[in-house]
């Protein structure tokens, strides 16, 4: 009630000094002040002040203290009454009945005039007011957005029963058609009035059909945020806002032109090639530069872009401005790869490209990020190198540093790396503050109908979640596109929030140039192959207008013909590929300048104890003042120095002397992952709360010396696919950073096999691009069950490539060479020394390859698994093979057995050996580098004890972790004389038992067969 009864509040007298002051509109928080004067009568004595007409009265009543001919005469006439002193039931008065004398109907409007039905006026105001938000709700499931002019692009041939397409709709607001040249006035949240603030219904109408109902289909009102809505209201509703001058027509113009006969040119030379050409959707090509160009103008310097195979090559070509000779010659089947790897065909490949913008003149650097088939895989990508572009140019804002991510329509609604990508839009540590997508809405994917593809009425649906607008185009109007990129890059520039264009196309061909479409959709390519093309359409819309001439046309067309023929000759003189020239990621001066390591050598990774004593002072203490941390934590810290001061290392002080001596020789660290600034196993505590004030943190690790880098922890969304793809596309930024991923388990992280298949893997091998991302990945059978025991070793190692039957060469630099030929590095390491030589190796290489480490996590806590500072310090490395060094090592002639294990089965088998003392007879070698594998290292430990047999142990079941990948290299290493025996758990499907006493009989049985000499006697 208290509303109403404010608004009744403002309807009584004004004096003469409230008169001035009614020139400015009373701030909100004024509008609950209690009336000075009381009325006799009660509120409800005016009949139409009710709670939902009150506000568009209490609007009214603003715009006439404002200025009284800014309202309806009836208006006028009521406020007048009621500031007279009119009680609030006489203010309305009804129009007389027949028969009233004269002096009675002259006393009765004595108080002005005669009162229309007010009531009426209002209901009839307020259901105006309802239309207009219904077209702006509504307006876009009518708009034309299909270019074939046969599909509603919702999937829904319904009209909402609140857009007037026809008078008698006009019943549903309790309108009629004689009510259509009635003026209204405009409530504040439209600007279809443009200056004018009441119109008649008849073109309040039209005005709204025109901004919501033609080739524009603007959604926005689920935005809850009304400054935003108003800013989109703004751009579609103002009367003749999508003007463009004659140059920017003829500019569009040309740009269709080379979109067009790019792909006409392509498609005459090489008909019988796959290209995933651009046909029918030739528009993206003048949106993209539209959004660059707007970008630029608001002050972006660099756009990163990423995108599916369709349209590649024209974006290679039209955007980023590859050299056409460069793209022609892909087509030679006699090209000769020149780098090293396998390569990738030409619509999956990348670029890198600094250049000036012509529109704006200046500097852009343009970079379209290489890809998988994998649809929408290069998503995050793309956010995560966007990201560390950002970072490292101190853009905050995301003012100079952008991504554009383009999308297919059945792959936006399908593919849930579109979702975890939105998802990391506004984190603060994985916002890039903005992100155009444009989707390529072929209205068909590949042969499946988009009512058999996606639940949802239109692809861009899950934009809706990031409250991201989504303007639908067709794109058969080329200034409808380029009008709304104009507003897409604009709304990022103002807002930094993600947007979507919905660009409502066809696929002129089939999936590709090969594929024959009418199998599977007859009427929709019987209708395309009637369609004329846009170009076409665009060129004769501007002859008619006589924004260019017939002539000019043609000449601009063979002009650009003319550039592809030339091209073309020059493409027939290269005889080698370098897939080196489309690199999207080069780190100038990383590499020498034919893209090889400066060196093939590898410093040592160890540190001066008292850089050690440092890093660990600073790990055991709170740097901040009045800082009250956990009292468990306190006991942690407490630990920490206790170690430090004894010169050892537990597992989290191992990881903390890596990351803070990398941070203090400027390198930047990032670990990001699930839970990582804690640790899932409470262990590492790298942020510190404040108990006592909410949100206040300290991270000590920033407190190491006052020049370091800066060092990023960061929680991550409960993402791996999205967050890994992140990730890696922050390490492919720079050389000179640490990145890590974190898995909570790393069970976990085979729902990021994508990026681990696609990108990790093989992506030097592909696309000639290194990459020093980490994954942390913990492991080891502790009786947790199988979804908390197996990292998944063997598939690792399954795609490693190293030659299992090729003993390679040995040199002095042979570990480093080994490296460096390798696709990426497999470690599980057994002591927290090894584990910090290893993180720091990572950046002292002269190169970069991906890490895999699996971690531990009893190991963590383990009274054993600590390091001596000198097993750290200066001129110490890290150790692909950590022999024994007991007893057995002391007489190799009398040891009859050699246990090859990598990891925590270590600690398992030693405690066995002591039980048995068994320490003389068989030796314990830990293997730390399963891949490249330690060729040179493995052989000198078997020539040492040349009476021993050979066992592989693994905690891990058979047909799982090591075995079947160290197996034929062992035995390659000795040549084939002796069997490399198992001792380990049987081959099961399941990665671990959840039954914890199964658990341990399988441990026993193993460790069993691991130190019984004749175990093996009947099988030789």
């Amino acid at each position: 009630m208290h509303r109403l009864r404010t608004c009744a509040t403002r309807l009584r007298p004004i004096t003469a000094s409230q008169t001035a002051q009614s020139q400015q509109r009373p701030a909100a928080h004024n509008r609950t002040l209690q009336p000075s004067r009381r009325f006799t009568s009660p509120v409800a004595a005016e009949p139409f002040l009710n709670g939902t007409s009150s506000n568009y009265v209490e609007e009214m009543y603003f715009a006439w203290l404002e200025n009284p001919k800014s309202v309806h005469k009836s208006w006028d006439i009521f406020f007048r009454n009621a500031n007279a002193g009119a009680p609030p039931g006489a203010a309305h008065m009804s129009p007389p009945p027949l028969g009233t004398s004269l002096a009675s109907l002259t006393q009765a409007q004595s108080l002005v005039g005669a009162q229309p039905n007010v009531e009426k006026l209002v209901e009839d105001h307020l259901a105006v007011q309802s239309l207009i938000r219904a077209y702006q709700i509504r307006g876009h499931h009518v708009a034309q957005l299909d270019p074939l002019g046969i599909m509603d692009a919702d999937l829904d041939s319904s009209i909402p029963s609140d857009i007037i397409t026809s008078s008698d709709k006009l019943g549903f607001y309790g309108l009629d058609e004689s009510d259509l040249d009635k003026v209204f006035r405009l409530p504040t949240t439209t600007f279809i009035g443009g200056d004018e603030s009441a119109l008649p219904l008849r073109e309040i109408i039209r005005r709204l059909e025109m901004a919501y109902c033609q080739n524009i289909g603007v959604e926005f009102m689920f935005i809850n945020d009304l400054d935003q809505c108003q800013w989109i209201r703004q751009k579609f509703e103002k009367p003749g806002i999508m003007h463009f001058t004659l140059e920017e027509k003829r500019t569009l113009l040309a740009r269709m032109i080379r979109s067009t006969r790019f792909e006409e040119f392509l498609q005459k030379k090489w008909s019988a090639e796959k290209r995933f050409g651009l046909e029918g959707c030739e528009s993206l090509i003048p949106a993209l530069k539209t959004v660059i160009d707007k970008s630029s103008e608001k002050g972006v310097e660099e756009v990163i872009m990423g995108m599916p195979h369709r349209g590649r090559l024209n974006v290679l070509a039209n955007v980023i401005r590859k050299e056409l000779e460069q793209i022609f010659c892909q087509f030679d089947s006699k090209l000769e790869a020149a780098d090293e790897g396998s390569g990738d065909v030409k619509y999956h490949l990348g670029m890198y490209h600094r250049r000036i913008n012509r529109v704006t003149d200046r500097n852009i650097t343009l970079s379209l990020v290489a890809n998988p088939s994998h649809l929408e895989a290069v998503n995050p990508v793309v956010q995560g190198k966007t990201k560390a572009d950002q970072f490292y140019c101190g853009d905050n804002d995301g003012n100079r540093v952008m991504s554009i991510l383009m999308h297919g329509d059945a792959a936006f609604a399908g593919q849930g790396i579109v979702y975890e990508t939105f998802h990391l839009s506004d984190l603060p540590s994985y916002s890039t503050h903005g992100t155009v997508h444009i989707i390529v809405n072929n209205q068909i994917g590949f042969t499946t109908d988009p009512r058999m593809s996606r639940s949802s009425p239109y692809p861009s649906d899950v934009a809706r979640v990031v409250n991201a607008p989504i303007f639908h185009v067709n794109a058969d109007d080329p200034e409808a596109v380029m009008y709304v990129c104009n507003v897409a890059a604009e709304w990022r520039a103002t807002f930094h929030k993600d947007v979507v264009v919905d660009l409502v196309c066809y696929r002129r061909y089939g999936h590709n140039e090969m594929d024959e479409p009418m199998f599977t959709q007859p009427l929709m390519y019987k209708q395309i192959k009637k369609q004329k093309g846009v170009m076409q359409k665009y060129g004769e819309r501007l002859i008619a207008e006589g924004s260019v001439t017939r002539q000019e046309y043609e000449e601009e067309i063979a002009k650009y013909d003319k550039i592809c023929e030339e091209a073309h000759a020059r493409s027939k003189d290269e005889k080698i590929l370098h897939i080196k020239h489309w690199l999207d990621s080069p780190w100038p001066g990383f590499f020498t300048l034919d893209g090889q390591p400066k060196s093939m050598s590898c410093p040592s990774t160890g540190l001066s104890e008292e850089e050690l004593t440092h890093i660990g002072q600073v790990a055991s203490s709170v740097p901040v003042d009045d800082f009250t941390i956990h009292g468990g934590l306190s006991r942690i810290l407490k630990g920490r120095g206790e170690m430090i001061r004894n010169r050892t290392v537990d597992w989290a002080l191992g990881e903390y002397m890596a990351f803070g001596s990398l941070l203090k020789e400027g390198i930047h660290v990032r670990l990001s992952g699930q839970d990582v600034e804690r640790g899932t196993f409470s262990h590492r505590h790298h942020v510190l709360h404040d108990q006592n004030v909410d949100k206040r943190i300290c991270i000590p690790m920033n407190h190491i010396d006052a020049n370091q880098a800066p060092y990023t922890v960061c929680n991550s969304s409960l993402s791996e696919y999205g967050v890994l793809g992140f990730e890696l596309g922050f390490a492919m930024a720079s050389p000179n950073a640490l990145v890590l991923w974190e898995a909570q388990f790393g069970d976990f992280h085979n729902t990021a096999q994508c990026i681990i298949d696609q990108f990790i893997c093989p992506g030097q091998a592909k696309w000639v691009r290194q990459n020093g991302i980490v994954l942390l990945l913990p492991h080891g059978m502790e009786g947790m069950g199988p979804e908390h025991s197996s990292a998944r070793p063997e598939r690792f190692l399954q795609m490693c490539n190293d030659d299992p039957d090729l003993f390679p060469k040995i040199t002095d630099d042979f570990a480093v060479h080994q490296l460096h030929n390798c696709n990426w590095i497999v470690v599980n390491c057994s002591t927290p020394g090894n584990y910090f030589h290893v993180l720091r190796r990572q950046i002292l290489m002269p190169f970069r390859k991906p890490l895999i480490v699996f971690t531990p996590k009893s190991l963590l806590r383990h009274p054993e698994a600590k390091s001596n500072f000198d097993e750290m310090i200066s001129g110490t490395h890290f150790q692909r093979v950590i022999p024994d060094a007991g007893p057995a090592a002391q007489n190799p002639e009398g040891v009859k057995r050699m246990i090859f294990c990598t990891g925590k089965v270590y600690y398992e088998l030693t405690k066995e050996r002591k039980t048995r003392e068994m320490e003389d007879s068989v030796a314990i070698i830990r293997m730390e580098q399963l891949s490249p594998f330690p060729f040179d290292l493995v052989k000198s430990e078997t020539e040492k004890y040349p009476n021993a047999d050979l066992v592989w142990c693994q905690e891990e079941h058979k047909n799982q972790g090591y075995y079947d990948y160290v197996k034929p290299r062992i035995r390659t290493t000795i040549d084939r004389v002796k069997p490399v025996w198992y001792a380990g758990r049987d081959p099961a499907a399941a990665p671990a038992t959840g039954n914890k006493k199964t658990h341990l009989s399988e441990l026993n049985r193993f460790l069993n067969t691991a130190f019984n000499l004749e175990a093996f006697k009947e099988h030789e």
